[in-house]
């Protein structure tokens, strides 16, 4: 008897999960022996931090359960994050006070998906067309100035402390039983998606729907849901939502999520400076290898992967979601100040992209 051939997809996802160990982000990989402290007896008790992330577990041993494991090891003792999944401790939607008030110590997700009561909220998760690739983000917050409008607004917030952002996969809908070919195929779908592109996705009938995550799959498999607008091909395919789902739009609404972390503030000067460093460097560790997992994952999945069939919205329909855009990003621009200097900066970089074309465009 020999054994099964792994189908095309698990073969996809094996060597992507490979690439934890290679990339530094494997057990204890980024590693003790880079960054740990001298062994020393300590009279103290352990720092110790509740985190939780807006991803699922399946989800989350990708996107972060690595950098929480890394930080844990080379703190040598003095300090201790333990980790929780969506909706464990508080509900996704609570976690930006269950924080602001000492509930959890920190967050990793989205502004938009955890109801920050900030204006430029509105941009984190997917925000239509802003990003192309995943390295947009990374560039938009280095050089580009968002980095600081980012910390400008959260310093506004009492006991909440912005501590990075990174990008994510890019934004396609996967569907259930009826495929999308056209932009009237929206029409009346309603679908699990982040709160601002599918506020943008609803002017063509997509309706969006907000359950648990870790409910989804069993709302599509009942028919409380028709599918998914929240992410690429890489996490259909980890998370089990490609099982359940049999179309794939290939056009993306957008290139690349804006995800980041925070940290009660606190917590954050209750952690000493070495400590603090530490995390920011596991955060950008991270942020290395989401970028890497992403990008070569929706590539090889939309390719080799067999399990949904691959649709699109005709270039002249689709023109014209990408035009509407423009004026989404204007009405975006109107409600604060602020949020016209990110959209000026959205616009900027693009021209920038354009002007330099191959391979930028």
């Amino acid at each position: 008897m020999t054994d099964k051939k792994p189908s095309p997809s698990e073969t996809i996802l094996a060597s992507r999960r490979a690439f934890m160990k290679k990339a530094g982000l494997g057990g204890v990989a980024l590693g003790a022996s880079a960054l740990a402290a001298p062994a020393i007896v300590r009279a103290q008790a352990p720092i110790k931090w509740r985190l939780q992330t807006y991803s699922g577990a399946p989800l989350g041993a990708h996107v972060i359960k690595p950098q929480i494991e890394a930080f844990n090891a080379a703190a040598n003792g003095e300090m201790e994050i333990e980790l929780y999944y969506a909706d464990q401790l508080v509900p996704t939607a609570e976690l930006f006070r269950a924080m602001q008030n000492g509930t959890i110590d920190a967050v990793q997700s989205d502004d938009a998906t955890m109801a920050s009561p900030v204006d430029i909220s509105v941009f984190g998760g997917y925000f239509p067309f802003a990003t192309r690739f995943s390295l947009d983000v990374a560039s938009m917050f280095m050089y580009y100035g968002l980095d600081e409008i980012w910390a400008e607004a959260y310093g506004e917030v009492d006991n909440v402390t912005w501590l990075s952002t990174g990008a994510w996969d890019p934004l396609h809908i996967f569907t259930v039983n009826e495929p999308i070919r056209s932009l009237a195929d929206m029409r009346g779908k309603r679908v699990f998606g982040v709160p601002t592109a599918g506020r943008f996705l609803s002017r063509y009938g997509l309706i969006p729907v907000t359950v648990p995550w870790d409910d989804v799959e069993v709302a599509m498999r009942t028919g409380e849901l028709d599918g998914v607008a929240w992410c690429g091909f890489t996490e259909a395919y980890e998370v089990g939502w490609a099982d359940v789902c049999n179309y794939a739009l290939t056009n993306s609404v957008t290139g690349a999520w804006f995800g980041s972390y925070f940290a009660n503030t606190e917590s954050w000067a209750k952690v000493p400076p070495h400590l603090q460093q530490l995390f920011k460097s596991t955060i950008d560790q991270s942020h290395y290898y989401r970028n890497v997992w992403y990008w070569g994952g929706e590539a090889k999945l939309r390719v080799e992967g067999e399990k949904m069939e691959l649709t699109s919205i005709p270039a002249e329909e689709w023109n014209q979601v990408v035009k509407d855009a423009e004026s989404f990003w204007d009405e975006i621009a109107e409600t604060s100040e602020r949020n016209a200097r990110v959209v000026e900066i959205f616009k900027k970089y693009a021209a920038v992209q354009e002007a330099a074309g191959y391979p930028y465009r």
